[in-house]
């Protein structure tokens, strides 16, 4: 369960199309990154009913979606809005603008954010959009879910930003640790501490 304020920005744009495997000859999945994203983003909204889902791609998308609804058709919905460019700085600038109380972001995408390009040394727009929702929301956190994980980033890790890179059930775990503010050494520690090694 991911409790609080929580913020799920779903990538919608035309890369997120792609194959959630990449194009691998006989290996192809028929799932796309897309059908991912949305599916998570429609199971933190099952599990908190006060979640906002923000889909986007070079803006925020127009999407009804109804927490009582089954995942499945929430997330078609999303997946349906599949196409166009990508700003991932958009969805985390809508927050900021509407000074909306959040305790954590999830942003889930394949990180390929040519539109919104910031060169120099200024940061990704993405992170100049997060520093404008932390002065409003000092607890919050980011977590930044890459699909088809890639060498670049929109937000480098710090305590209150964690990358993912890939996809599996054991993400929910991750992201409510890490919502919760116990992702650190000593919680790993901790749990490598628990697991018993039998001798042979």
């Amino acid at each position: 369960m991911i409790d609080g304020n929580v913020v799920v920005c779903v990538d919608v744009s035309g890369s997120m199309s792609y194959p959630v495997t990449g194009f691998r000859r006989g290996q192809t999945s028929v799932t796309r990154c897309v059908d991912v994203a949305a599916l998570m983003a429609a199971a933190i909204l099952r599990q908190n009913s006060r979640a906002m889902v923000l889909p986007f791609d070079t803006e925020v998308r127009d999407v009804n979606l109804n927490a009582r609804d089954t995942v499945m058709t929430n997330s078609g919905k999303l997946a349906a809005l599949c196409g166009g460019g990508t700003a991932c700085s958009v969805a985390i600038d809508r927050i900021a603008v509407s000074r909306h109380p959040v305790d954590l972001v999830v942003l889930i995408s394949d990180n390929q954010s040519w539109f919104d390009a910031t060169p120099g040394h200024r940061g990704t727009a993405t992170m100049q959009a997060w520093e404008r929702v932390k002065k409003l929301n000092r607890q919050a956190r980011l977590v930044c879910l890459d699909i088809a994980p890639y060498t670049t980033t929109q937000a480098h890790e710090r305590l209150d930003i964690l990358n993912v890179g890939g996809f599996s059930d054991a993400v929910f775990d991750i992201i409510g640790t890490f919502a919760r503010g116990e992702l650190s050494a000593a919680h790993w520690v901790s749990e490598i501490n628990k697991v018993r090694l039998d001798a042979e």
